[in-house]
């Protein structure tokens, strides 16, 4: 059984997204994204889920980003139940300060309306989006 988790928005790690967007080292991110999905959302086939996927990519399109793939779990080698995901996405942002401006793009609205609906519980990693 698969144990319910909270997810939190690591401060911290937000207020060191917005320095990096506001300075001359603003750069390309890639974020690697965790998802267990909901019985809602019907992953991989569901109209929820796929949805999802559409109105993601295309908002992260808006603010210049791409999904560079997207990868089925196929099960968990190492962790605990809450570890578990069905699925991991690569989405790279030409800059930090483009990924803040996510949240408030065309489209944004709809995209977290049904990440709230399909995401049950995501972890989400900043990684180096350049050479």
């Amino acid at each position: 059984m698969i144990s319910t988790h909270v997810m939190r928005i690591q401060e911290n790690e937000v207020e060191a997204l917005k320095r990096i967007a506001a300075s001359a080292d603003d750069g390309p991110v890639l974020m690697l994204n965790q998802n267990r999905y909901s019985r809602e959302a019907g992953y991989p086939t569901g109209r929820e889920y796929l949805s999802y996927i559409k109105i993601l990519e295309a908002t992260v399109g808006r603010v210049g980003g791409k999904v560079l793939w997207r990868s089925h779990v196929q099960g968990l080698l190492v962790g605990c139940e809450h570890d578990c995901f069905h699925e991991i996405l690569a989405i790279w942002y030409p800059s930090h300060k483009s990924f803040l401006k996510l949240s408030k793009s065309e489209g944004a609205d709809s995209m977290l309306r049904l990440r709230q609906v399909c995401v049950e519980n995501a972890v989400v990693h900043r990684c180096k989006g350049g050479k």
